[in-house]
């Protein structure tokens, strides 16, 4: 069983506490940044065993008559359509299912905020798609003299170009799907007006890493490191912290960087000092009080940072990932020192593509092999074969032995199998007829009625959600498709499963 070294309840006791308190300091008017994910923080899941992903949704929950939220995204994001890739959907259709997830929890969302528009038309189709459907949205600019001229800035031709949001409750939870969707410029400008029309307004920055009070090398910050290499983000001790209080607190790059001007904009604004002398000071960030377990969290965190070194070591190799990138996290994996094959996974995958190939049954020449560890500890592996996919192969391969059936016992009826197969190859003409994990899932389920042995194992597939797995080759789409429905966390060797340029299956 997963040793558990995060404690949901008694983080959640501290950190409302904390938001409240600063709401309460700051006039009963708190707009609080959300950094990170909202919604399924899966990166903190990782990490901290036993961290609940939707745990700022409870946070919200508790907050709920004292909270409205505020969703931003970036009209570029809209207009490229950049995906959120553990979910494998776009940033557009992420906020749509932020929106529908914070409604159904009771939660009151006053507003979309798609910011640094510039005429694109996806953002206005978005807007107008949103707006049919009952919901406001707003255009906020590029900020006109952003960096360098706080005068401009602070002005009608700045933050007061920005159409303001009118809300209601003191605390304004202002979130996003991803990183870079203007978070802080909103608030910003939410600050601007509301001092603009005579109203003590304050503002506090809510992110979950790095942890401020856990050390600089500690591997739960480093493991933040490698989530944002391909950002070029790095921690650092907080220098103003440092020096107002003698203490050593950890604080990320942009934000020390972006602190004096910050600062003098706020000072600007108010005519009055900043009410905080470190980017520490703003946060409300109490993660660490719920670590119940250093040694567990520790030991997590290493395996994140390898499984960030597979993601961009195979981004690179797609040609969707910089060379930087992938320098900075073997750097992060060195500090460690780690290696990949410290990954439990890793091995047996590698070991069962050597004998699938020595046995010569993999498929069009291509020899993959799979592994999956379990919770109780056991490893199962799978091979391609002209049947099934290797990702098929150990998910089936699993499940077969989470509910004891034997090895011997196929659970795919052969004559489904070829059913498929000729659909496939015959009737829609595609090159690739073996079942992906996708294929092999919807298999199982229509066996299902007439086999009880497919009815166990498909009811066992639950339990893998969260296992451990390694492919010796990148997933199909198919394949892809299919482990993110069931939550396992894979990683693959950066080798393509195919030699054609195009692959769909």
């Amino acid at each position: 069983m997963q040793r558990i070294g995060f404690d949901n309840e008694k983080y959640l006791a501290e950190q409302t506490a904390e938001i409240l308190r600063r709401a309460e300091k700051n006039g009963n008017k708190l707009y609080l940044e959300f950094g990170g994910k909202l919604m399924q923080d899966l990166h903190a899941a990782r990490i901290l065993p036993g961290y609940d992903p939707n745990v700022k949704l409870r946070l919200l929950q508790q907050l709920k008559d004292k909270a409205e939220i505020l969703l931003c995204i970036y009209a570029g994001d809209i207009e490229r359509k950049k995906m959120r890739a553990d979910f494998g959907i776009s940033y557009e259709s992420d906020t749509l299912r932020l929106i529908d997830g914070l409604r159904g929890l009771g939660l009151l969302v006053r507003a979309v905020v798609i910011t640094r528009y510039n005429g694109q038309k996806p953002a206005q189709q978005f807007r107008a798609r949103l707006e049919h459907r009952g919901i406001k949205v707003y255009y906020h600019y590029a900020t006109q003299g952003y960096p360098a001229d706080v005068d401009t800035i602070v002005s009608e031709k700045g933050y007061g170009a920005n159409e303001f949001v009118q809300t209601e409750r003191p605390i304004v939870v202002v979130t996003a799907p991803g990183p870079g969707s203007g978070k802080l410029a909103t608030c910003l400008t939410q600050l601007y007006h509301e001092h603009k029309q005579g109203r003590m307004a304050g503002y506090a920055k809510f992110e979950t890493f790095p942890v401020w009070d856990l050390a600089l090398e500690h591997p739960v910050n480093i493991a933040y490191e490698a989530a944002t290499a391909d950002l070029k983000d790095y921690n650092m001790v907080d220098p103003y912290h440092l020096e107002t209080y003698g203490i050593e607190s950890i604080n990320y790059n942009r934000d020390v960087a972006a602190f004096p001007l910050l600062r003098a904009i706020w000072e600007k604004m108010t005519n009055d000092a900043c009410p905080y002398k470190s980017p520490t000071d703003m946060g409300v960030n109490k993660i660490k009080c719920g670590i119940i377990d250093d040694e567990v969290v520790r030991e997590a965190s290493c395996q994140e940072v390898i499984r960030r070194y597979f993601r961009h070591l195979c981004e690179y190799t797609a040609g969707q990932g910089e060379q930087s990138t992938l320098d900075r996290a073997d750097e992060l994996m060195q500090k460690l020192g780690l290696h990949p094959e410290d990954r439990p996974v890793v091995k047996p995958a590698r070991e069962a593509s050597l004998l699938c190939k020595k046995q010569g049954k993999g498929h069009n020449g291509i020899f993959v092999g799979a592994a999956l560890k379990l919770r109780d500890g056991r490893v199962v592996t799978g091979k391609n074969s002209d049947d099934v996919h290797a990702a098929a192969a150990v998910v089936l391969n699993a499940v077969k032995v989470l509910a004891g059936i034997p090895d011997s016992l196929h659970l795919l009826a052969p004559e489904i199998v070829q059913s498929i197969i000729h659909m496939k190859h015959e009737i829609l003409k595609s090159k690739y007829s073996s079942l992906n994990l996708d294929e092999a899932m919807i298999a199982l389920a229509i066996g299902s009625p007439s086999n009880p042995a497919d009815q166990v194992a498909m009811e066992k597939m639950i339990e893998l959600r969260d296992c451990e797995m390694h492919m010796t080759h990148m997933p199909t789409p198919g394949d892809a498709a299919g482990l993110r429905r069931i939550g396992i966390r894979c990683t693959t060797d950066p080798f393509f499963a195919s030699s054609d340029l195009f692959i769909d299956a």
